[in-house]
C-alpha cells in the first residue's frame, strides 16, 4: 500500500494537468495560468485532493531544473552577437528602472532592503513563454519591435539566473545586500568558467561519441543524465541546481546537438513543468485570494500599466519611434515565471507570508492572462499613431522625409519584404522602403521599420527618393507586365542598378530572368529568405555569414510555431539552409 500512497499525488498532477492544458486552450489563457489555478482547486486550502510532500516538492525541483536547462539551449551566443545592441543598451535599463520602482514599493510597505530588491527584480522581469507565443501569433517575431523585445526577454533570462542565485543567499544573518550581491557574482562566475571547460574538454567530446552510435534511446538517457548530474554537482558544490542546468543547457546551444537534445528531453520538461506550476498553485490560499481579488486585479493593472510605460520611456529614449516603443511595452508588460519560481524559494516564502506571497503569484498570474488582449489593444493603438504620423506628413514626399543615401531600395513591405529589411538591419546596412498599400505601410510602420508611402511604379517616384544613390532594388512581387513596361526605362536611367525580383515560380523566373532582372526562386522557410539572401549577396556578405543569418532566422521561426505544451515551444526540425546565390 506504501507505493499506492507514493503514486496517487502523481496521477492527480497527471490529471490536474491533463485538464488544465484542454480547458486554457479554448480560452486563449496561457497554460501556466491554467495549471496555477487547477494547483489552486486541487491543493490543501482547495479541495484538499493533493498536499505537499516530498513526492511533490521533487517533480516542483525537477520541472525548474528542465525550465533553466531549456532556456541554456536557447542561450545562443550568435543570437547574442545580432542583439547585443538591445541587449547592452535597452535589456538593462528596462530591468534597473523597473526594479527601481517595484523595489521602491516594496520598501515603501516595510521590506527588509534585500527583499525589496528580489521583489523588485522579479517583478521587472516578463514571461518569456508568452511574450514569444503572443509575437508569434501576431507575427511579430522578425519585426524591429519583436527583435528588440526577443533581446530584452534573453537579458531577463540571464539576470533570473543570477536572481535566483542571490535569492538563494538570502538569510537571517546576511550582513548586506552588497555582499549578498557580490556572493552571488562569485558563485555564478566560477560555475561559468566550470561550464566552460567541461563543455569544451568533456560534454562536446561525448556527444559525439554518442551521436556516432546512432542509438536514439543511448541519445535521450545521456541527456537527461548530463542534465541531472550537472544540477547535482552545483548542488553538491553549495550553488543553485538550477544554475547546473542552465549551464549544461548553455555548453550543449554550442553544439550541433542542440536540436537533438531538444526534442529528447521536450517531453520530460513540459511534463516536469506542468508538475511545477500545480504545486505553485497549490501553495496558494484560496480563502486569501478570494477576499483579495480587488487588490489582486488593481495590482495587476498596475503592474502592466508600469512595466509598460518604463519599457515606452526606455525605448523613446534609444531612439524607437512611439509606436514600436509602446508595443514593445504592452509585450512585456507582464510578470515572469520565475516569480513563481523565486516567490516559492524557503526564504521568500518566510519573508513575503502566505497573505502577500499569494497576492504577489496571484497578481503575476492574472497579468500573464491579460497579456493577448492587451497586446491586441496595443496592436491597434499603435497603428493608429503611425496612421496619424502618415496623415499629418502625407503632403510631404519621400525626398523629403527625413533619410538618407542609403545602397538598397525595398518595394513592397509585406513578408517578403520585411524580411529583406531584417537581413540588412543584422548586417547593418542601411535600406529605404516603399509601399502602396496603406495598410500594408501603417502595419510596417508600427513594427519599427523604415518605410515611406508611394507607388514604386511612378518613375517620378524613383527621382525623389534618389534611387541613383542605391546600387540595389529589392522588387518583393512579381508583376510581370508592369516589369516588362518599366524595366527598360529603369535600367536606361540607372545602368548600375541590379534589379532583384522574388517570384513563386519557375515559369516567373523564366520570364524574368529573360526580361535581364535577377529573378529569386521564393522555396525556402521562412518566406522572403531567398531574395533577402541574395540582396546580402549583392553587398558583399559573404556566403558564411548569410547562412548563418539564414539558419537563425529559421531557427526562430520554428521556436514560434505553435506545439500544444506549457511553453509553446517549436516543433524541432531540421530545415536545409539554401544556397544565397
Amino acid at each position: 500500500m506504501e507505493e499506492f500512497h507514493e503514486l496517487t499525488p502523481v496521477l492527480i498532477l497527471l490529471l490536474a494537468g491533463i485538464l488544465a492544458i484542454v480547458l486554457s486552450r479554448p480560452l486563449r489563457l496561457s497554460p501556466i495560468v491554467g495549471f496555477l489555478v487547477a494547483g489552486v482547486l486541487i491543493g490543501p486550502h482547495g479541495a484538499g485532493w493533493i498536499v505537499e510532500s516530498k513526492t511533490t516538492q521533487l517533480l516542483s525541483e525537477l520541472g525548474v531544473v528542465f525550465l533553466l536547462f531549456d532556456i541554456g539551449l536557447h542561450f545562443s551566443l550568435a543570437h547574442l552577437w545580432d542583439a547585443r545592441r538591445d541587449i547592452l543598451g535597452l535589456g538593462p535599463a528596462q530591468v534597473v528602472l523597473s526594479t527601481l520602482v517595484f523595489g521602491g514599493i516594496a520598501v515603501f510597505m516595510d521590506f527588509p532592503p534585500a527583499v525589496a530588491l528580489i521583489i523588485g527584480a522579479t517583478l521587472a522581469l516578463s514571461s518569456t513563454a508568452v511574450a514569444i507565443r503572443t509575437m508569434a501569433e501576431h507575427h511579430q517575431q522578425h519585426s524591429p519591435v519583436g527583435a528588440s523585445a526577443t533581446a530584452v526577454l534573453i537579458f531577463q533570462d540571464i539576470s533570473a539566473i543570477f536572481l535566483l542565485i542571490l535569492a538563494g543567499t538570502l538569510g537571517p544573518h546576511d550582513a548586506s545586500v552588497a555582499q549578498a550581491i557580490g556572493f552571488a557574482a562569485a558563485k555564478a562566475l566560477l560555475a561559468l568558467l566550470t561550464a566552460i571547460v567541461a563543455g569544451r574538454f568533456l560534454i562536446a567530446p561525448l556527444f559525439r561519441l554518442v551521436a556516432r552510435s546512432r542509438d536514439e534511446e543511448l541519445f535521450t538517457a545521456v541527456a537527461l543524465l548530463l542534465v541531472l548530474a550537472t544540477a547535482v554537482a552545483t548542488g553538491v558544490l553549495a550553488l543553485s541546481l538550477t544554475l547546473g542546468a542552465f549551464l549544461a543547457g548553455m555548453v550543449i546551444a554550442e553544439t550541433p546537438y542542440r536540436h537533438l537534445v531538444q526534442t529528447e528531453t521536450k517531453p520530460f520538461r513540459g511534463l516536469l513543468l506542468g508538475f511545477f506550476f500545480i504545486t505553485v498553485g497549490m501553495l496558494l490560499n484560496l480563502p486569501v485570494i478570494l477576499g483579495n481579488w480587488a487588490i489582486i486585479l488593481v495590482s495587476a493593472l498596475l503592474l502592466v500599466s508600469l512595466k509598460t510605460l518604463i519599457v515606452f520611456i526606455t525605448a523613446r529614449v534609444l531612439h524607437s519611434s512611439s509606436q514600436s516603443a509602446f508595443q514593445m511595452g504592452v509585450l512585456l508588460s507582464q510578470g515572469s515565471e520565475f516569480a513563481f519560481v523565486i516567490f516559492a524559494l524557503p526564504a521568500m516564502r518566510l519573508a513575503l507570508g502566505d497573505e502577500i506571497r499569494a497576492v504577489l503569484v496571484s497578481t503575476v498570474a492574472v497579468s500573464m492572462a491579460l497579456t493577448p488582449l492587451l497586446v491586441s489593444l496595443g496592436h491597434r493603438i499603435a497603428n493608429r499613431l503611425a496612421d496619424r504620423d502618415w496623415r499629418e506628413s502625407h503632403d510631404q514626399s519621400p525626398a523629403e522625409q527625413p533619410g538618407s543615401e542609403t545602397p538598397v531600395m525595398i518595394i513592397g513591405m509585406g513578408e517578403i519584404g520585411q524580411r529583406v529589411a531584417d537581413g540588412l538591419t543584422a548586417h547593418d546596412i542601411p535600406y529605404r522602403a516603399i509601399e502602396a498599400d496603406h495598410d500594408q505601410f501603417v502595419q510596417a510602420s508600427a513594427e519599427g521599420y523604415s518605410v515611406a508611402f508611394g507607388d514604386a511604379t511612378d518613375l517620378r517616384l524613383m527621382e525623389t527618393i534618389k534611387l541613383a544613390h542605391a546600387d540595389t532594388i529589392a522588387v518583393t512581387f512579381a508583376d510581370y507586365p508592369i516589369a516588362r513596361r518599366l524595366h527598360p526605362l529603369v535600367r536606361q536611367r540607372y545602368p548600375r542598378l541590379r534589379q532583384l525580383v522574388a517570384v513563386e515560380s519557375l515559369k516567373d523566373k523564366k520570364r524574368f530572368d529573360d526580361l535581364g532582372m535577377q529573378a529569386v526562386y521564393q522555396q525556402s522557410f521562412p518566406p522572403g529568405l531567398d531574395l533577402a539572401a541574395a540582396v546580402l549577396k549583392t553587398q558583399g556578405i559573404d556566403d558564411k555569414r548569410i547562412g548563418a543569418w539564414m539558419r537563425r532566422q529559421q531557427e526562430i521561426e520554428l521556436e514560434a510555431l505553435p506545439a500544444h505544451e506549457l511553453d509553446e515551444s517549436p516543433a524541432e526540425s531540421v530545415v536545409a539552409t539554401p544556397d544565397p546565390g
